[in-house]
């Protein structure tokens, strides 16, 4: 049965709002946490309220993609919202930090879900493909936006309602899209009853969680070369091996290993990866840079060029896609990237505003937004329908991946490079030696600049800023290997599936 142009209009609005929602929830939160902390205290937990979501979502999700392709892609959207509207709620009522951080996780599994599913239903509702991937460039731009929009939302809700009003907001947009979906959305599956891969499931979430772990409290909470960080990686690896032995022999895996022999695949896997390097290490350190090195009084003059410029290049790219290959315009995606982290690497105090708005709408449109649709529509046009909630979560999972990595990783670099700085000009600068570990601190530079001395001032935001720049040559590196990779993924370019025989969705 075709849809109505009414009620495919009514799921794509459903599908908008639930992932506005899942994607806004980070960004609202975070202008929040200073009155959840008035509420709570738990300073050292703080982190963990992101943490943990972000944890859940990366984890379960390639899991739940698949559980979407086994047993029906409305059932595991619908599973999604609801877990997601519970998590909300609950995290509502929160009485301490500790609540609050499970129930933070409870939405990451509902968002985990929601992503990928979301754009498998894109891709199969649309009787031309061609409208679909336009539409899905709209859909990823919706993350962009939410950037933008979440922190300054979140302060208005939480001036005006209180904080606990930044989790109840999504109950009516996550109920709409709920039932939105239940009554509008109709789909034909495989009467062949199918077969859980659990071992894989088990084994694929232990080695995310570990390497996940081990990443976000290596060099803060412990020292890299603690048991703690190394226990975590071997745990990490020797799941990881596990994991690659079970999926060779598991009938139906929870992540179908075949898929990777396809360039396309492999390729768009690593250059997302390489992608969510760029785009966390910028959404983590440009802020910094703005604030503490430039002293702008807030990080608009850079979040919102490069968030609102992302949205106009996963849209444009989406439309591009119809007549270019994946080869072409993922090359350019990267060679963006290569371009803007010189640019980043070469930016200095003196740099003007004009300057540096423009290098990120370089970033956003070029190097970042492109990526975002490109992904999603090469991976779902090169593997067997049946696989597509799977392709789905792969691209949001190596993006994450590549974000946690990226983001730890930098921080490594820019942590060791502003200490170096500081130690050479301490001396010079008259810096007593039992200051330097404080002063190493970018947080000083953040909120703390009316205690410090101007000519110190000075000295520490050149400082900061050389320990940035020094902090996007992994940028670069990464943008380059997704050149080289780019390259190589051959000449396939975007065509209509041939979706016959296979389950479907219609109206009901």
């Amino acid at each position: 049965m075709d849809f109505s142009k009414q009620k495919r209009g009514l799921i794509i609005l459903a599908m908008a709002l639930g992932l506005l929602m899942s994607s806004l929830d980070n960004t609202i939160v975070s202008a929040s946490i200073a009155k959840i902390l008035d509420d709570f205290g738990g300073f050292s937990q703080l982190s963990w309220v992101f943490t943990a979501y972000m944890l859940a979502t990366t984890s379960t999700m390639l899991v739940l993609g698949k559980m979407s392709d086994l047993f029906g892609r409305k059932l595991f959207y619908l599973i999604g919202i609801g877990l997601f509207i519970l998590g909300s709620a609950l995290c509502g009522v929160a009485q301490s930090m500790d609540q609050l951080i499970w129930f933070r996780a409870l939405q990451g599994i509902g968002a985990g879900a929601i992503f990928p599913i979301s754009f498998t239903i894109i891709f199969t509702i649309f009787k031309d493909p061609k409208d679909g991937a336009k539409l899905s460039g709209v859909m990823a731009g919706i993350f962009g936006l939410s950037s933008v929009a979440g922190p300054q939302l979140g302060t208005f809700i939480t001036e005006h309602w209180g904080w606990r009003w930044c989790f109840y907001v999504n109950l009516p947009i996550g109920i709409a899209s709920f039932l939105v979906l239940l009554f509008a959305l109709k789909e034909t599956r495989s009467e062949r009853k199918p077969k859980v891969d659990y071992l894989g499931t088990i084994l694929l979430v232990m080695t995310c969680l570990s390497v996940m772990l081990a990443m976000e409290w290596g060099g803060k909470d412990y020292a890299w070369s603690s048991w703690q960080i190394l226990g975590l990686f071997t745990v990490g690896l020797i799941g990881l091996i596990a994991f690659i032995q079970v999926e060779k022999r598991a009938e139906e895996p929870v992540l179908p290993l075949e898929i990777f022999r396809n360039r396309v695949v492999l390729g768009t896997s690593i250059i997302s990866f390489c992608q969510g390097v760029m785009m966390f290490g910028a959404i983590t350190y440009l802020p910094i840079f703005s604030v503490a090195v430039l002293n702008h009084a807030n990080t608009n003059s850079v979040l919102t060029p490069m968030m609102g410029s992302m949205i106009c290049g996963t849209i444009v790219s989406g439309m591009l896609m119809m007549k270019f290959k994946y080869r072409t315009l993922m090359t350019i995606s990267m060679l963006f990237g290569v371009a803007t982290s010189i640019l980043l690497i070469t930016a200095s105090r003196q740099i003007g505003n004009f300057e540096m708005i423009l290098i990120m709408i370089l970033l956003g449109f070029g190097a970042i937004g492109p990526m975002m649709s490109i992904g999603q529509n090469a991976m779902a046009n090169s593997v067997d329908p049946r696989y597509m909630g799977v392709s789905s979560s792969i691209v949001g999972f190596w993006r994450n991946i590549g974000g946690v990595m990226g983001a730890s990783v930098m921080a490594v670099i820019v942590n060791h490079q502003l200490k170096g700085f500081i130690e050479q000009g301490a001396a010079q600068n008259h810096i007593p030696a039992g200051q330097i570990n404080t002063l190493a601190n970018p947080e000083v530079l953040m909120h703390a600049t009316d205690k410090i001395p101007a000519t110190i001032l000075s000295f520490l935001r050149d400082s900061m800023g050389s320990a940035i720049n020094q902090g996007f040559i992994l940028s670069l590196c990464v943008a380059v290997i997704g050149v080289l990779v780019a390259l190589s993924i051959g000449n396939s370019k975007f065509q209509a599936p041939n979706r016959k025989g296979k389950p479907g969705m219609s109206a009901e």
